[in-house]
Parts: C-alpha cells; structure tokens; sequence
C-alpha cells in the first residue's frame, strides 16, 4: 500500500520526543508498504531548525531503514516565542505543506492520513486529497482546541470559534478517525462523529528496542558515567517542558525533598525550560538535575537505571481524557510509575497496578506517594512488572501497527 502520512511534528532522526509515527512508519516500510512523509523542518519542543534546511523551502530525505522518504517544509522560527508566532507556525505549515505536497509527492498514493495536533494540519490533508483523489484518516493525538483553551495557551474568541467550526469541518470530511484515548471515542461522539467511523489505536510500549537496549546493560555504571549518585532514589520524567506540563510542581517536590536521597531528572525540551533551570538555581536544589532530548534509545537507558518513572500535565479538565505516551516507555522498561494525570491515565495505572496516582498540583500528596515508595521499595519491582506484563498484553507497538494497517487496508477497499 502506498501510504502518504502527514505529520508536521515527525522526528528527525535520533531526535528525543514522541516517536510514535517514526516507529509506525518504519514497522510498515519493512512490511514492504510505500510510506511517505510531510513533515515540518522544527522540532515541536525546541523549534530550533536544523543548519542543513537553511535556505531551503523543501528538503526530501530517506530514512534507510525501510525506505521511507521524508519531505520535508518551511516552519516559521516563530513558532516558540508566542503564541501568535505560534499559530503562524502551523499555517506556514500549511502552505509548504500544501506546496511540498503537490509538487514533491506526485506519486499516486492509497491513502492519507494526518495527525494532529495541530489541528490546521487537516487543510492540507484535505486539499490534498481533493486534488489526489484519495481519502484521508484524522488521527487525534490530543483534544484541540480545547486542551490550548484549558491551559490558557488560546484565549482569543475569534480563533476558537474558528477553530472549533473547522474542527467539525475536517471531522466531517475525513472517511475514518483515529483517537488514542477511549475518552477521546467518548468526546467525539458528543460531536456528532459516526461512532462506526471511529477506531482506536492507542500510543504504545517499543518492546524490540527496550529488549536491545536492557540486554546487557549496566544500571549502576550509567549513573556512574552519567554522574548520578548510585545510592539515590531517581525519578525521571521523560518529555516536553511546557505550559501543559506544568513541571514546576516537580520542583515544588523536590524542595520539599532535600533531606532524602531522591533525585529527580527531568528530560527534555520546550518553551518552559530555561524558566524551570532559572527556578531551580534560585532555591538552590542540588537534587533535580536536567537533560537535554536525547534518542529514544538513550532515554530508555535512563529510564532503566531509574527507580521511578514520572508523568505530569497540568489540572485541567481536558488533560484527564489523555495517556501520556512515556507512561508506556516507562511501562515496557518495568519501572512503576507516579501519575500526576487524572482520568484515563489515573484509570490505567490503578487498573494494571503499575505504579499510584497523586493529584496534579497537589505538593502534599505528591511529596507523600514519594516518601512512600521510599519506606516500600519492595513494592518497585512488582509494580514495573505488573505495568511491563500490562502494556505486553494491551500495548505493544507491533501488534497496535498492524492493526492499524488493517483498518487502513479495509478503508481503502471500501473507498476502492
């Protein structure tokens, strides 16, 4: 099947992030499916852009393993300073995209399929498909625009009416939508989306990767040659450094943690960071210590010689209906994990008993689901196996592509 995937936040690679899409492309190129890309040229939490797209408005690139070629568009540098330079992130998207897409992809192609967010992505998946004469899949990754409304990140009445009917728009258009969460299932029903025209492949567990990385690896030499205290009680959190993560609650915790030997690391990119380091150094904490993105292959090495995995978003309404996609990384290298996300997320960890909630923003309760585990390390390595044995049999990114291209498959035998 010839496949043209649109995703603006595809990593490059060896890039730290969410790799869900590089890893789900790659399974299908192996399989012997025609997988291309559009994608945009900065990445989603630095918004840095590479030297070698300087100058350029489109850049094609191959991936070797499995041949997948990437073409790549202009994304404005904006993208990270505002959130008006923000939006115009995603429409220069848009417009390179649409450009990339009609003069850089003229293959014949089965299927599109976009993810989002960003939700505007959908304009070029839906033109596209228009001039391709080839129907599209909407993936929803995240509840937008009402996670950007929550967080306060949008607050302009004109761009989320504008939002909001375009977001009925492209629901209406697309001939089958995928959402990661069955709250999300639940949120577009409420929207008058076809229950029948909705699946779900969820965020998943990379076993193949987790199996080369542990096999052989040395927990207490990593911390040594990475300089973390062998004797200390790590917690690591493993992904964006944003408004919606609101990580500043981390460092709430660990001041209230000095006289123990925990220590946090904090992994990652995004627009809060420097803040963050900046907080950190005026309350003088030794015990929190920060890592730039690394590939996943090295965030499963710290992962691995940690005691506790950690996710964190912000209390807000629109964020219980999310699985945060590390809480799977943190699952497949069997580490317990302490959920600092209500609903569905909440729901998972109790219902694998792979780790215990506290509530978001809660110092107090987070502070004492630390020390707990603190006086109860016997509990650490029940809880990562429950949660590895969990994602084994609910989660595995093998078995979640496949799957997925099944849907995929009888899609375009329906629309054939």
């Amino acid at each position: 099947m010839r496949i043209l995937l649109i995703h603006q936040y595809f990593l490059e690679q060896n890039d730290g992030g969410g790799s869900r899409w590089n890893e789900m492309a790659r399974m299908w190129a192996l399989d012997g499916h025609e997988v291309t890309i559009l994608a945009g040229m900065v990445h989603y939490t630095t918004g840095v852009k590479s030297e070698r797209y300087n100058g350029k408005y489109v850049f094609v690139d191959r991936y070797p393993e499995g041949n997948i070629r990437v073409i790549r568009s202009h994304v404005s540098e904006s993208y990270n300073t505002s959130f008006i330079g923000r939006l115009w992130g995603y429409f220069s998207f848009v417009f390179s995209s649409l450009y990339a897409g009609i003069f850089f992809a003229r293959e014949k192609f089965d299927i599109i399929i976009v993810t989002s967010p960003p939700l505007f992505v959908g304009i070029t998946a839906y033109v596209l498909s228009k001039l391709k004469r080839v129907p599209f899949v909407f993936e929803v990754r995240d509840l937008w625009p009402e996670s950007a409304i929550d967080t306060g990140v949008v607050k302009s009445k004109v761009v989320i009416k504008m939002a909001y009917w375009f977001e009925s728009f492209i629901y209406k258009k697309a001939v089958l939508m995928n959402v990661l969460t069955p709250a999300f299932r639940e949120a577009l029903i409420k929207k008058a989306v076809p229950d029948k025209k909705i699946i779900l492949i969820p965020n998943a567990a990379d076993f193949e990767l987790v199996n080369k990385v542990s096999k052989d690896f040395d927990p207490i030499a990593f911390r040594i040659d990475h300089s973390i205290s062998k004797d200390a009680f790590v917690i690591t959190y493993v992904g964006a450094h944003g408004v919606a993560n609101h990580l500043v609650q981390l460092i709430d915790v660990a001041e209230r943690l000095v006289d123990t030997n925990v220590q946090f690391l904090l992994i990652g990119e995004g627009m809060e960071k420097n803040m963050l380091k900046e907080e950190v150094d005026k309350r003088n904490l030794q015990n929190i210590k920060f890592i730039d993105a690394v590939p996943k292959k090295e965030v499963f090495k710290y992962i691995l010689a940690s005691d506790l995995g950690v996710s964190a978003l912000k209390k807000v309404e629109t964020f219980k209906t999310v699985f945060s996609n590390k809480t799977f990384d943190y699952m497949a290298c069997k580490k317990p994990i302490l959920m600092l996300i209500d609903g569905v997320s909440r729901e998972l960890v109790e219902k694998s008993n792979c780790g215990m909630y506290a509530e978001p923003e809660n110092i107090n309760e987070i502070v004492s689901k630390v020390k707990f585990y603190l006086e109860n390390k016997y509990i650490l390595n029940k809880q990562g196996l429950n949660g590895y044995l969990y994602a084994k049999d609910n989660f595995d990114r093998s078995v979640l592509s496949n799957k997925y291209l099944s849907e995929l498959i009888k899609m375009v035998e329906l629309n054939g």
